[in-house]
């Protein structure tokens, strides 16, 4: 039996002021005041009379839960009292089994786990909170509610007590790392196989740091915050999409000069692309920098629209080349978001078959309109390997 578990964030305002008061004070958008499970937080959450979320099981029975995290700015841990999982797939690929009693998931994240109903009849919370391996101040920056729902066993009376399981530490880097580290993907026949020659080598280093107050910050105090990519700080177009500037040959969108290396320069706002050809293999070193001490370093979720990719290693520190021979090029696990560990390193690697402008970006909501992303344009190859036009309905930028 499928179930889902869809763990989320809750605000106790309006989620767009929320957003608009983090674009006004130049500092991203509050911590939320809650998660969620299923849309509720449960009765462990500040906030009285809010639900949980409970599910039905029979004893003897083998269930399928699909995690999800939905929400914007955080990595969760998540378990359930008394019971362990088998991991089988992420990001809806399959992996080898993996036995584990707790599951970490970052925003934009799948993991699909193997769940067996084989505890003594009762009732046991399932609960999920922040993984947050790096902060600044005191208190954290992030939300540290925990978020519950029940699973309740066939028979079983609602008012039965409930066991809590226990969660990591917040900070608990080694679980983190052992579960993301630890996964491999099943390889079947037919599967696509890891490209051994790489048309592209970049190398990607990204994080925060501080900027002066913008003008439009009318809310800002002392400074601002800045993302970047390369010291490039993407910034979208404003009449035309990337994609119908691609299609239409549209001039003066878009630079094709996002550079494959950290460059030197000071940080600059820009809406930088890097060009490769149908059917290019790309190879990125995605490196995990802390720009600012007084902002500390964070993990960062990073998302590539358009493509699945295999990632090859993950680590802490920098990155050496000479790590190189470590790469798993056998049996890596295929993911769409990989999360980067604060001051820390992953190598990914993607087949170039899908023409068009693809976002790779932080997938903490907060980030991303601090400018944590660029952009992979992908030429068209033989027909029918093209981009296909707008939609008559296509909606204009104004």
């Amino acid at each position: 039996m499928l179930l889902r578990r869809h763990a989320g964030e809750w605000w106790n305002r309006n989620v767009d002021d929320v957003e608009k008061d983090g674009l006004l004070t130049g500092l991203g958008p509050a911590k939320s005041d809650a998660f969620t499970i299923n849309g509720s937080p449960g009765d462990q959450a500040p906030c009285g009379g809010a639900g949980m979320f409970q599910v039905e099981v029979e004893s003897g029975r083998t269930y399928l839960l699909r995690i999800i995290n939905a929400a914007v700015n955080a990595e969760l841990f998540f378990r359930v009292a008394g019971h362990a999982f088998t991991v089988v797939a992420a990001d809806a690929s399959y992996t080898d089994p993996h036995p584990t009693d707790v599951i970490v998931v970052a925003p934009g994240q799948t993991v699909d786990a193997l769940m067996a109903a084989a505890a003594a009849p009762g009732r046991y919370y399932m609960a999920a909170r922040a993984f947050e391996s790096a902060t600044a101040s005191t208190p954290p920056p992030f939300d540290t509610t925990s978020a519950t729902a029940v699973l309740r066993y066939k028979g079983v009376p609602d008012y039965a007590p409930a066991a809590m399981p226990a969660l990591p530490p917040y900070a608990d880097v080694v679980t983190a790392a052992r579960f993301y580290w630890s996964l491999t993907g099943l390889v079947r026949p037919g599967d696509p196989v890891v490209p051994k020659t790489v048309d592209h080598s970049l190398v990607v280093a990204f994080g925060l740091e501080q900027a002066s107050c913008a003008p439009d910050q009318t809310r800002c105090q002392r400074f601002s915050v800045l993302a970047s990519m390369n010291r490039r700080s993407f910034q979208f177009p404003e009449k035309v999409s990337l994609l119908e500037a691609l299609f239409r040959g549209v001039p003066n969108v878009y630079s094709e000069d996002f550079p494959g290396w950290p460059a030197p320069a000071a940080t600059r706002k820009a809406t930088s692309v890097r060009k490769v050809n149908y059917n290019d293999v790309v190879e990125v070193v995605l490196q995990n920098e802390g720009y600012s001490r007084a902002l500390g370093t964070a993990n960062h979720p990073i998302h590539l629209h358009g493509f699945n990719f295999f990632v090859l290693a993950q680590g802490l520190g920098r990155f050496d080349p000479r790590m190189r021979s470590t790469y798993n090029l056998v049996n890596p696990q295929v993911r769409n978001t990989v999360a980067v560990p604060a001051g820390g390193w992953a190598v990914i690697r993607f087949t170039a078959n899908n023409p068009g402008m693809w976002f790779m970006h932080c997938h903490l909501d907060s980030h991303l309109p601090l400018g944590l992303a660029m952009v992979f344009e992908v030429l068209n190859g033989p027909a029918p390997n093209l981009l296909p036009p707008p939609p008559a309905d296509y909606p204009k930028c104004h």
